[in-house]
């Protein structure tokens, strides 16, 4: 008989999961429905709801992504659709007409940030990837798995946020807003 080494343990209502470099997340919950909560894996908190004993259930991650598909294995062939979804869920959510990215493409305002010398190379490897919707997609496509999809959906997110957020810092949102 071998030992195993128990990956979980339970403190009240919490239950402190690890993975082999410590722990990875905290659940709050048990059979049926829990909330899982990061800490040392990528992603956001995820609900998780179940029939227990019939291996059905259902799981929504929750973050600055809310919305995007999170089913958690793709078949061989689905890895093309997932991204073509992704990223019109991207651009539904992030650039549609009258909202801050579409602005941003519009009045060419992440080109201009990224020819600011004030920002850092960081902060410029990030815009770089929303620029333009070209960019933005072929940033998208060139993932390789079902979790490089989320990560680079993610990161279009963040790379929104900062350009709305150095945008509107130097007024250019406010400016184009008026007219």
């Amino acid at each position: 008989m071998s030992f195993r080494f128990r990956r979980s343990a339970r403190l009240g209502p919490l239950r402190f999961n690890f993975a082999g470099s410590g722990l990875s997340s905290i659940s709050v919950g048990g059979r049926g429905a829990s909330f899982n909560i990061p800490v040392a894996r990528s992603g956001g908190a995820r609900t998780t709801v179940g029939l227990p004993g019939t291996g059905l259930s259902w799981s929504v991650e929750h973050g600055p992504a809310a919305g995007l598909p999170n089913s958690r294995r793709l078949r061989p062939g689905q890895l093309d659709a997932f991204q073509q979804e992704c990223l019109g869920l991207l651009q539904e959510q992030l650039f549609a007409a009258g909202t801050q990215g579409h602005r941003l493409w519009e009045y060419n305002l992440i080109t201009r940030l990224l020819a600011d010398p004030a920002i850092g190379i960081r902060t410029q490897g990030l815009l770089a990837v929303i620029e333009t919707p070209e960019a933005l997609q072929a940033y998208l496509l060139r993932a390789r798995s079902q979790d490089d999809v989320k990560r680079r959906s993610h990161r279009c997110v963040e790379a929104v946020q900062a350009a709305a957020r150095l945008a509107n810092a130097r007024g250019w949102l406010s400016d184009q807003a008026g007219g």
